[in-house]
């Protein structure tokens, strides 16, 4: 398939590898990418980001049952999400480690099926090797638990480590922690909308459109009947079907709207999929402001106007959205038809 190369492709130059943008991203904006990549794995499901003091050793959460219908035994999976300039060592983990026992221990949450430690640079050695052997994990926090865990669990009461939260903690299965390289976060959040928007770059390559549906699927669609109006108010002949269109003069001019309808749609898509969700809704709006004066200028007839309103909007200059450099004046045109489609301009005004 054919591809348009953009002028934001060619002078972006090289960017910043996206592994060295989450190394320098904050706690909340590194969080806010997890949940973004969760929410990719689990779009059926609800994400949850829990944020500030309180969150009970949990950052981001995929529920994969409602925790309403069995608020006491949901199936889900938590992930912590940690900010170092390091990679994550097992002494800045055995609280958090402490955290999800005590937690699931009084009830306050299930036991989660996958317990996922997320770092901005990753995880260390030793960490890697413990994750590794669950019973060798399991024994060093039971080392470590006075000293990391007891009095820093919470600051109202010291959490020692006996009686039936020993038992609970023999039984616990600690192979539910892992760890989930940045690099893999980075490479699957690439179909995120906001991944642009994160780490920077240029929209993919544009397809050509070179063939558009046939006209007989457009029929019933506000734009083409307002076409029509148009030319009607134009020719001495009647003009009020597409088929009075075929080998007119108004021709030429109906496919060529068509095509820029299309192009038109299939930068929306490629926005829709690339980019935030009102990225190309501004960039309706920003056409919209260009041409409504001349829209609303008075004409010797309705395809004159047509035809002014269409010119108006390839002059426009879209300084600040991100679609500028990506979008060309048959784009342009064809936002014109679609705000047509959305009754926010009108070529005649229906009876």
């Amino acid at each position: 398939m054919a591809k348009y190369i953009t002028a934001q492709q060619v002078s972006i130059g090289k960017q910043i590898e996206p592994i060295k943008m989450i190394q320098l991203m904050s706690p909340n904006e590194w969080e806010e990418l997890v949940e973004e990549w969760v929410g990719l794995k689990y779009d059926d499901y609800k994400v949850e980001r829990l944020a500030g003091a309180g969150d009970m050793g949990i950052d981001v959460s995929a529920y994969l049952t409602n925790p309403k219908e069995n608020p006491t035994n949901y199936k889900w999976e938590c992930y912590q999400c940690k900010r170092y300039a390091q990679p994550l060592s097992p002494s800045s983990m055995w609280i958090e480690f402490g955290k999800v026992i005590y937690y699931s221990f009084i009830k306050k949450y299930p036991i989660p099926k996958k317990y996922y430690l997320v770092g901005t640079n990753g995880i260390g050695t030793t960490l890697s090797m413990y994750l590794k052997n669950p019973p060798k994990l399991k024994n060093e926090l039971k080392i470590q638990w006075d000293k990391k865990c007891k009095s820093e669990i919470t600051k109202s009461k010291q959490i020692p480590l006996k009686g039936d939260l020993l038992v609970f903690f023999e039984k616990f299965d600690f192979s539910i922690f892992d760890k989930i390289s940045p690099k893999i976060i980075a490479k699957e959040h690439e179909i995120h909308r906001n991944h642009l928007l994160k780490f920077g770059g240029s929209l993919p390559s544009r397809k050509i459109i070179e063939e558009i549906p046939l006209v007989e699927e457009d029929k019933h669609l506000r734009y083409v009947n307002q076409l029509i109006k148009a030319y009607d108010s134009d020719s001495k002949d009647l003009v009020e079907k597409v088929e009075n269109i075929i080998d007119s003069k108004y021709e030429r001019h109906f496919n060529t709207a068509r095509k820029s309808f299309y192009n038109a749609e299939e930068l929306r898509s490629l926005t829709r999929d690339n980019l935030p969700e009102k990225v190309y809704q501004n960039f309706k709006d920003d056409i919209y402001e260009g041409i409504i004066n001349t829209s609303e200028d008075s004409f010797e007839n309705s395809f004159k106007k047509v035809k002014a309103v269409e010119n108006e909007s390839t002059k426009i200059v879209l300084h600040s959205n991100p679609l500028k450099d990506a979008c060309r004046p048959i784009d342009q045109k064809g936002v014109c038809h679609q705000l047509v489609n959305d009754a926010k301009i009108t070529w005649v005004e229906d009876e």
